[in-house]
């Protein structure tokens, strides 16, 4: 079999050639139906080793499935008519049939179709959109305002899939994968912003930033361990989904501002096997969603819930899921709950021993966090404000920090960056964090000044 750099180039050069033929020749010639062929067996090659083949564009270089092509002078006018109409990613999934190809080639070579995006029709195997962070976005100079709107879109892309699986019975696996495939490249090319985002808080939209955020932590933590490529967006659209079965628990159970009663407890204890059926019975859904939704309560002790079901071992996705489930949930202000601090969740999570979470995953993620998350205010001990700009894995209590409040409460015109780690061998004239600040308090969106 060819090696993957090399049939990745020959998909793009298939498709550029059916571009050159659609413009050139009318619909139904032979030598436009000789490069769909091609197109065809090419796009084909590429799903024996993966049944998710995504074609992107970043700057003006292709990037298929995680590798990137070099440029070809004969690429060019592919790239450009790409852009014209506002295409910058195509997914096309396994069992992807001639026609389905044949529609997506004639839109892109259409002649007819003027600047600006085109409406593609809708295709059971193919996925047009624009990836979501169409620019390389490095560190600290990361635009948090396209973050923002990745963010927001995803919100409310999971909205529509919720609602979906309310009304139908199953969730718009198009949509999910569309809105997961742009949040898996943005967390390979920024994980620290959109990390940052996933602090935001919407009281009325729990459930739907509780949705990609749990989203956001998996993929990043998975990501740390070396996880890319289709396999990072199978993680991602597990967690997405990973409490769809609570659209079968009553809203007063959900919504309950008090302690659930033993009876309200069991029925809401159903959501894992609901969440696992209704994800079984839903075309297209990779294997590990189910297996995610059923398990994420479960615990590696036997303890959790469905109650009886044990493992002798857990799923590497259900692992970073019920982490990144419990992190989110104890973090956000709920009817019935004040959010709290980062640190004490993590002593949460690490004082069950690994008994009920595994505790190389949860150091991990500790890391991941840091005690006190990138986009979070900090009062330091002499009484000046900063915001944390960079976490520091060996020692997650003194990340980067940038002093914007002075002790004396003035708003500094050039904010003060400080490596706390590097300030450690002062001993205890050294800079040190007494803990979180509210920016509500402050009256500054510190994601504004990362």
């Amino acid at each position: 079999m060819a090696p993957r750099a090399q049939l990745a180039e020959e998909l793009l050069r298939r498709l550029a050639a059916s571009l050159r033929a659609g413009q050139l020749y009318s619909k139904g010639h032979p030598v436009i139906t000789r490069n769909l062929d091609s197109l065809y067996r090419a796009i084909d090659g590429l799903h024996d080793l993966s049944p998710t083949l995504v074609v992107g564009i970043v700057d003006d270089e292709f990037i298929v499935d995680e590798v990137p092509v070099p440029r070809a002078e004969a690429l060019a006018p592919l790239v450009r008519r790409l852009r014209q109409i506002g295409v910058e990613r195509i997914t096309i999934e396994k069992g992807v049939d001639r026609d389905e190809i044949a529609c997506l080639a004639e839109v892109v070579s259409s002649t007819t179709a003027g600047e600006g995006e085109v409406a593609f029709p809708s295709l059971p195997h193919i996925r047009v959109g624009r990836v979501s962070v169409a620019e390389r976005i490095e560190g600290a100079t990361a635009d948090m305002a396209s973050f923002r709107r990745i963010y927001a879109d995803a919100v409310r892309s999971a909205e529509g899939v919720w609602d979906t699986a309310k009304a139908e019975g199953a969730p718009d696996v198009t949509v999910a994968r569309q809105m997961v495939d742009g949040l898996a490249q943005a967390v390979s090319q920024n994980r620290t912003a959109l990390l940052a985002l996933t602090a935001l808080r919407e009281y009325d939209n729990y459930t739907f930033t509780h949705m990609v955020n749990v989203s956001i932590l998996v993929m990043a933590q998975a990501r740390a361990l070396g996880i890319d490529g289709p396999l990072l967006r199978e993680f991602g659209l597990a967690a997405l989904m990973h409490d769809i079965g609570k659209i079968q628990t009553p809203l007063d159970i959900l919504n309950k501002s008090g302690a659930l009663t033993a009876e309200e407890f069991a029925v809401m204890k159903r959501h894992p096997i609901d969440g696992a059926e209704i994800l079984r019975g839903t075309p297209d859904v990779p294997t590990l969603a189910p297996i995610v939704a059923f398990e994420h309560h479960l615990r590696l002790d036997g303890s959790g819930y469905p109650e009886g079901v044990r493992r002798p071992s857990m799923n590497l996705g259900t692992m970073l899921c019920a982490i990144a489930d419990v992190y989110d949930a104890m973090r956000s202000n709920r009817v019935y709950q004040t959010a709290f601090p980062t640190a004490r969740i993590l002593a949460v999570l690490e004082a069950n021993d690994g008994h009920r979470f595994d505790m190389r995953l949860v150091r991990r993620f500790g890391q991941l966090i840091g005690v006190y998350p990138v986009g979070n205010l900090v009062t330091l001990a002499s009484g000046e404000i900063a915001v944390v700009v960079k976490t520091h894995a060996p020692d997650p209590h003194r990340p980067h920090i940038r002093i914007i409040i002075d002790q004396h409460g003035t708003r500094l015109v050039r904010p003060i960056d400080v490596q706390l780690w590097a300030c450690a061998d002062q001993g205890v004239l050294a800079p040190q964090i007494a803990g979180p600040a509210d920016p509500s308090l402050v009256g500054i969106d510190p994601l504004t000044l990362l």
